[in-house]
């Protein structure tokens, strides 16, 4: 074939590669996520299931240095031999690191200098990736979607910061708008039954290693709540006692609730007249009662749905429901700015599966039957956690458009709640 022709098809498949533009899409988003932030607030840990917005857009790009850049690229030298050991995160391979509950003492490197080695690793991504192996190119893929989950923490994380503040600061001001409407009381769609397979297989883009593979599961005669439970209804809870009352708790949940005095779900607090108000992304407000409850951790929604005379949804009945959904319908983030949830719209069957809240399941985070972890350090990446976590389907407003799909695996310990973790009903038939 001529070299002219040959250069040209070259070319041609560099122009059409959607790779580049996924990969500044994420690290610009992640950029804009902090660009209000003071070089304290991105320093801060609220607590140790929290990381510094400083060490979120650390850690991701140490991600990309570190497995794209030092392993793949010939001459590649780190911009800081230091930093890998203030940035890895649990990856044992890499060696030691610094302690995950003092990651809110690094002072140094400050912001500026983050933001710069960050413009740097991105530079040195983007001219590398035309000529990247398919092996290498797998773990820019895997490094944007590993950023998109930290784009939510990082989020997350912010909102404990700031609500530890008695300033109660709004990270991002926007106008209030009018309480919607109740929704209808929750209706019970019937969910499929007998043989269904869940999972990913690879054949349907981008999984994480822990959404498959693909199997079969026996549905038993169920049904599901075509929405997430409301503020609304979580406030007949507590008003009935419901965190009083030990008959609704797992044990291990109502020891929970004793020890640490839990009242309501995470950042509520008592208004004067009596009400809650709720403090969000845009600061304190009073709790919007159409919107679905969030900040809660699975003692709660496992309690409530007692409560309700109801259960949790299995993931397998979720992801068989979710199945028909288009995941870029849901509420999701687009843009740095307060994250809500939003009211349920009216309509027939199941609505919102996507975005909104994280919906807790009942199924312990375990692998699926033929699960193998990859190869190297980055098997470390969801494996090793299948040990005492549950798994929430759907994603939430935080989350990243682009980034969910019915068989994505979130997963939490069951006393965690300052994620947007909320609760959707089943019951057997």
């Amino acid at each position: 074939m001529p070299e002219k022709m040959m250069a040209t098809r070259r070319d041609a498949a560099v122009l059409c590669d959607p790779l580049p533009a996924f990969f500044r899409q994420v690290r610009t988003l992640s950029a804009a996520l902090v660009a209000s932030l003071s070089d304290a607030d991105a320093t801060v840990q609220a607590m140790d299931d929290a990381s510094p917005a400083k060490w979120h857009l650390a850690h991701t790009t140490w991600f990309f240095e570190t497995f794209v850049l030092r392993d793949h690229v010939p001459g590649y030298a780190l911009y800081d031999e230091r930093w890998p050991f203030l940035f890895n995160s649990y990856y044992e391979a890499e060696g030691e690191r610094h302690a995950r509950a003092r990651r809110g003492m690094l002072t140094r490197p400050a912001l500026d200098e983050v933001l710069e080695w960050r413009a740097h690793v991105d530079a040195a991504v983007e001219a590398a990736l035309p000529g990247l192996s398919a092996e290498a190119r797998a773990l820019v893929t895997l490094g944007c979607h590993h950023e998109q989950q930290h784009q939510e923490l990082l989020q997350t994380d912010i909102l404990a910061l700031f609500a530890l503040n008695p300033l109660a600061p709004a990270i991002w001001a926007e106008p209030r708008t009018p309480p919607a409407p109740a929704p209808a009381p929750i209706r019970w769609i019937e969910g499929m039954r007998g043989i269904v397979e869940i999972g990913e297989n690879g054949a349907d883009g981008f999984a994480f290693d822990c959404e498959g593979p693909r199997h079969p599961v026996l549905l038993h005669p169920h049904a599901i709540a075509d929405r997430p439970v409301t503020n609304s209804e979580w406030i007949a809870f507590i008003d009935d006692g419901g965190y009083r009352r030990p008959d609704h708790w797992l044990s291990d949940g109502w020891t929970w609730v004793k020890a640490n005095a839990v009242e309501a779900p995470l950042y509520w607090r008592r208004a004067a007249d009596g009400g809650w108000n709720a403090f969000a992304l845009d600061g304190l407000h009073a709790v919007r009662p159409a919107a679905p409850v969030t900040h809660i951790s699975y003692y709660e929604a496992e309690a409530f749905a007692r409560w309700a005379g109801a259960r949790l949804p299995t993931e397998a009945e979720w992801e068989s429901a979710a199945r028909c959904f288009d995941p870029e319908g849901g509420n999701l983030l687009d843009r740095a700015g307060p994250a809500r949830p939003c009211a349920s719209p009216a309509g027939e069957g199941v609505g919102q599966m996507f975005g909104d809240v994280w919906e807790w399941t009942g199924s312990a985070y375990l692998p699926y039957p033929g699960f193998r972890p990859a190869a190297g350090a980055v098997g470390e990446y969801n494996g090793k956690f299948m040990s005492g976590q549950f798994v929430l389907r759907g994603g939430s407003c935080a989350t990243p458009r682009g980034h969910v799909r019915a068989s994505y695996r979130n997963f939490f310990y069951p006393h965690q709640r300052w994620q947007f973790a909320g609760v959707r009903l089943a019951k057997d038939l």
